[in-house]
């Protein structure tokens, strides 16, 4: 019986016995007194267990929702899936990766009981960690300040007054926003706000942002629905509400990893008569659906729209010409 199995065992003990002798524990266990005591204390400094000696009684007992005063308690899991080992450490990551702040008081807590939860089994959370990896890519610095102010702003509704640099024209523009929501999204953080000089949704990189400054003006609000409609219609980050639909073909050799691949909630895909695999996908904004068919090279062909053709030949010719 290993350690997580031991918990559940002492819990069913109480839950169903009200009170237990610590040589019933023993027993049941089938463990030494000492290893006992170690798995009393982890479960009352650790998992928060509301477990007390009854001197009058002479065993152990829960306490009474009248007696109880901490935190809440609750078992570790025995295990987790992929999709749930995922999510705890790439949730431990992104909290070790945020900068002391607007969220300093609340990330220590937050780290300690993932670690707990990761804790479990005979598997030590540094043996998890050491051995099951959450890669972060390509993830870009925002300064603490900066990032602080425009939390700020959007969770105090003020619009902000921000120097946003166009990487891709190397313009540094000025304009006033609302801030709608933060999304942290391929390791970096992102706004989402209306832009009072557009007069339309868009979504700024934070670490693109040279200045942000609140004003005293109250942000305007809008609708989840809205918001969806316009930043989830079309393929990444930067989408829109008008949508195109791109049209592409994965070589044969490449098709068998890209048909399990999601690019977007909406694609659709395929296999044609020679096992290639032709996809299907919304889009509105192109700037970050071609890098990523730029990264299958020669594997991925563009059918459809021919303007999208036309880009990914443009980019190749003007890569091919790098090593001219």
């Amino acid at each position: 019986m290993d350690r997580t199995e031991r918990f559940y065992r002492i819990d069913q003990l109480l839950q169903e016995k009200q009170v237990v002798p610590i040589a019933t524990f023993l027993k049941e266990l089938g463990i030494s007194k000492p290893t006992f005591m170690r798995d009393l204390e982890y479960l009352r400094d650790r998992l928060n267990a509301p477990i007390v000696w009854d001197v009058v009684q002479r065993g152990y007992r829960y306490e009474t929702v009248q007696e109880m005063a901490g935190p809440r308690f609750e078992l570790p899991g025995l295990w987790f899936n992929a999709s749930e080992i995922h999510a705890i450490l790439t949730m431990e990551h992104l909290l070790a990766s945020l900068q002391p702040g607007l969220l300093a008081p609340h990330v220590t807590p937050l780290r300690t009981r993932l670690r707990m939860l990761l804790d479990s089994g005979s598997h030590s959370v540094d043996e998890v960690v050491a051995r099951i990896r959450v890669l972060p890519l390509g993830g870009r610095k925002v300064e603490q300040p900066l990032f602080e102010t425009v939390a700020n702003a959007l969770l105090s509704r003020q619009i902000l007054q921000v120097q946003h640099l166009n990487r891709g024209r190397g313009e540094l523009l000025e304009r006033e926003v609302s801030p709608q929501r933060l999304v942290f999204y391929r390791d970096n953080w992102y706004l989402d706000a209306w832009c009072h000089m557009r007069e339309a949704i868009r979504s700024f990189a934070l670490d693109a942002i040279q200045k942000a400054t609140p004003t005293m003006k109250q942000a305007i609000d809008l609708s989840d629905d809205e918001l969806d409609r316009h930043l989830k219609a079309g393929y990444g980050i930067f989408s829109g509400a008008n949508t195109r639909t791109a049209v592409i073909r994965f070589s044969k050799e490449r098709s068998r990893w890209v048909a399990n691949e999601s690019w977007h909630p909406a694609q659709r895909g395929e296999f044609d008569s020679d096992g290639r695999w032709i996809l299907s996908c919304p889009y509105s904004n192109d700037i970050e659906l071609i890098m990523d068919i730029m990264r299958y090279g020669p594997d991925a062909e563009v059918l459809e729209p021919p303007e999208l053709r036309a880009k990914i030949q443009d980019r190749l010719r003007k890569a091919l010409s790098c090593y001219a």
